[in-house]
């Protein structure tokens, strides 16, 4: 049973920056593509940065509102996939969990980034 665990998030100013970090156990997130993804309160659960596998090149790509804003990493030996966020905007205000693309696992139970004066 793969576990995703996150954390980092918290309350932050418009302009700020955060990292956040999920720690995997029960797979090796180096051979498959592992994504963020963010849900703001009301709406879908939505894609927003992803890294291919270790085979595939760790290619990364990123939705357009966080395109020049946010970096997915990854520390194979660790285990753990990042997302640095910078710039922070109000509109970035979500529960973000990280997941491998799919078919995903059993999701976590997210970390909350709250963007706000």
């Amino acid at each position: 049973q793969v576990q995703l665990v996150e954390s980092g998030g918290g309350l932050v100013q418009p302009g700020g920056s955060l990292r956040l970090s999920c720690v995997a156990s029960g797979s090796a997130i180096s051979l498959n593509a592992m994504g963020w993804y963010r849900q703001a309160p009301g709406k879908q659960r939505d894609l927003v940065a992803r890294i291919s596998s270790i085979s595939s090149g760790g290619i990364t790509s990123y939705a357009d509102s966080v395109k020049g804003r946010f970096t997915i990493s990854r520390d194979n030996a660790k285990n753990t996939v990042y997302l640095q966020m910078n710039s922070l905007k109000p509109e970035d205000t979500a529960v973000y969990y990280c997941n491998r693309l799919n078919p995903v696992y059993n999701w976590g139970r997210g970390t909350l980034v709250t963007v706000s004066s």
